[in-house]
């Protein structure tokens, strides 16, 4: 990054935390379990159909062991709104019966486990660490994150792997879990990917788009 870029992280985390002061996912979960099968629920998806489908997904089988001995077909149907259903009930019943089986019952609280379960991937996984744990192990990165943080010149990368490095050799690790969030929120109210709304950006007058870097 230029030298003129180096005082963005801060300007960034400081703005949008005036803009944001509590910002989090907008999954609704009541324990790591359930935040674990939200996530990977939205993918490709958006919150408010996951929202839609966990009250009774959650209601009918509640834990990881109930949802181990579900019958497939009716996990389907009940998630079939999310997309991808067939993968993603596969997903979330295989993991409930590895959580059952390998960790007594318990959503792992570290990167390496949570990343051996099925349908689990770094961004799954920072979002369950850092939403039910408070474990700041990277920055997750989706696509509004990913649109966000190249139109900063914060990345230059398309890879997600590549962008969360950068993010995380930028901003310190107590920030991690937030600034995803923050920068999701931007990304959907503010940065959209067609029609930003640049002159409502708290970040407008730093932007590269508006600067000369």
């Amino acid at each position: 990054m230029k030298d003129s870029q180096s005082s963005l992280p801060l300007n960034v985390i400081q703005r949008l935390r005036k803009r944001y002061p509590a910002p989090a996912t907008a999954l609704k979960w009541r324990n790591p379990w359930e935040l674990l099968v939200a996530t990977i629920l939205s993918a490709q998806c958006t919150d408010v159909q996951v929202n839609k489908i966990t009250p009774e997904l959650f209601s009918r089988w509640p834990d990881p062991e109930s949802l181990s001995r579900a019958n497939p077909q009716q996990v389907q149907e009940l998630i079939r709104p999310a997309g991808f259903f067939r993968t993603k009930s596969r997903n979330i019943m295989r993991s409930a019966e590895s959580i059952t089986g390998r960790f007594q019952g318990r959503v792992p609280a570290d990167m390496e486990n949570l990343m051996s379960l099925p349908g689990v991937a770094r961004k799954t996984a920072n979002i369950v660490l850092y939403g039910a744990y408070g474990i700041n192990a990277g920055v997750a990165v989706d696509t509004h994150v990913k649109r966000v943080s190249q139109r900063l010149g914060l990345t230059r990368s398309q890879d997600p792997g590549k962008i969360e490095k950068d993010l995380m050799s930028q901003f310190e690790q107590e920030d991690w879990g937030d600034l995803n969030h923050m920068l999701v929120l931007l990304g959907r109210e503010v940065c959209r990917a067609r029609k930003p709304l640049c002159d409502n950006c708290p970040l407008h007058d730093i932007c590269p788009k508006f600067i000369s870097i």
